[in-house]
């Protein structure tokens, strides 16, 4: 079974399917991470209630544990989703989610978190979902569904810096974890109810494929870029992390309850620029172009960054424009991956890519850190610089299926369409 084609989506519209696939499958993904994201504004503040929570090394620990488990479980949850079936691993990965959950809510000292947000790390499930939704829409619609997987994540992060600091006083960090579970149980109730049936059933033939289809994953020059490219925006996304609520403190004079004043409005801003773009590029086959000029904006960003971090108002100007180049890429980098892998091996190469992206984020949360503390704020910058720089480069010669270079870089001449596809 392949997802709908009737006419109604061939003028240029998602079917009535893959919107419902695209609108669901964002909700699922809206609630896991809502619940991952709740307890970052406040954990730290919270922490040396534990008994053992005085380690700053701990607390940290407590926090980042959740990034190494999720990174290392990533490739094993696609490749058994391509095995047993999309929906199968996303529900046992919320259950274990779940589970991890309650074990934070109920621990009295900073080990049993670190144990429980483990757990929390363990139900990886961004590779079944996202290529659940790959599964569930055509090429030419992928990169909406990704980007409404993306804004849901972005929608999430803004909700929980308004909404941690008013239920953390009500609640507490154990009923913020104990809520944190609940909202991932009612994601297997989307998972089972609300979002649509797989496609096809999986089939004895197509279990051959696993290790396999790995080796063919982390050998494709294709894929390669897009995993550096994964790596490289999320290195970027939190070395940026380090410095700015820092800056927005020092030279603002913005308290921290105060952040989510600049950063609501910054992500709600940058969803409503990126998608007239995306949406024009993924009607024209024009996906490369844009990919290339987001990168090419996010490398603005970072040169912006490193010459007006100082300056309250321009950061905010620079913080909008990153978040609009980082909400196009990140919708769609998944879409490109999965456009390239063979679907039997989609949940596989989503793994790897999910993979690499959790290495991005440890990464650049280190780096950053590392670099602000021997070499100043500005240096972190100029590693942003160079990285994307690279980034970009790799990312010049690649090639997306169903696009020739008259798509991406249309000659307008006389008589000649703009709009002018090559079949």
């Amino acid at each position: 079974m392949q997802p709908d084609t009737r006419p109604d989506s061939v003028s240029g519209r998602m079917s009535p399917l893959e919107v419902r696939a695209g609108l669901s499958i964002a909700s699922l993904f809206a609630l896991r991470m809502l619940g991952l994201f709740l307890i970052l504004p406040v954990f730290a503040v919270h922490a040396h209630q534990f008994s053992g929570g005085d380690s700053q090394t701990l607390v940290g620990m407590a926090l980042g544990i959740y990034g190494l488990t999720q990174g290392l479980l990533q490739v094993p949850s696609g490749m058994a989703s391509d095995h047993y079936g999309r929906k199968r691993i996303i529900v046992i990965g919320l259950l274990v989610f779940a589970l991890g959950s309650f074990v934070a809510a109920w621990a009295s000292d900073i080990t049993m978190v670190i144990v429980g947000r483990a757990l929390q790390g363990a139900g990886a499930i961004s590779a079944p979902v996202m290529a659940f939704a790959a599964d569930m829409t055509r090429e030419e619609h992928r990169t909406k569904a990704m980007a409404m997987i993306g804004g849901s994540i972005g929608l999430m992060f803004a909700l929980s810096l308004v909404a941690a600091p008013v239920l953390y006083p009500l609640i507490g960090m154990r009923g913020l974890f104990a809520l944190i579970g609940v909202l991932s149980l009612a994601g297997i109730w989307v998972t089972v109810s609300v979002v649509p049936p797989e496609p096809g059933a999986v089939t004895d033939e197509t279990r051959r494929v696993r290790l396999a289809a790995l080796g063919e994953v982390l050998r494709n020059r294709e894929q390669l870029r897009l995993n550096f490219g994964i790596f490289s925006l999320h290195v970027v996304q939190m070395a940026v992390f380090v410095v700015i609520p820092v800056a927005l403190v020092r030279h603002g004079g913005l308290a921290v309850s105060e952040h989510w004043k600049v950063y609501l409005p910054v992500v709600l801003g940058s969803f409503a620029l990126m998608m007239p773009p995306l949406l024009q590029a993924e009607r024209r086959g024009r996906m490369k172009f844009l990919f290339l000029a987001a990168i090419v904006l996010l490398l603005a960003a970072e040169i912006g960054f490193a010459v007006c971090y100082t300056d309250f108002h321009m950061t905010v100007v620079l913080l909008l424009a990153f978040f609009v180049a980082f909400n196009v890429l990140e919708a769609s980098l998944p879409s490109l991956v999965s456009r390239l892998a063979p679907p039997a091996s989609r949940g596989t190469a989503l793994g790897v890519y999910n993979t690499t992206q959790a290495l991005g984020l440890f990464a650049g949360g280190a780096a950053g850190g590392w670099l602000a503390g021997h070499f100043g704020e500005a240096a972190v910058f100029v590693f942003g610089i160079a990285l994307v720089a690279l980034w970009l480069g790799t990312a010049w010669r690649m090639r997306i299926p169903g696009e020739s270079a008259e798509r991406i870089f249309p000659v307008v001449g006389a008589g000649a369409d703009p709009d002018n596809r090559v079949s």
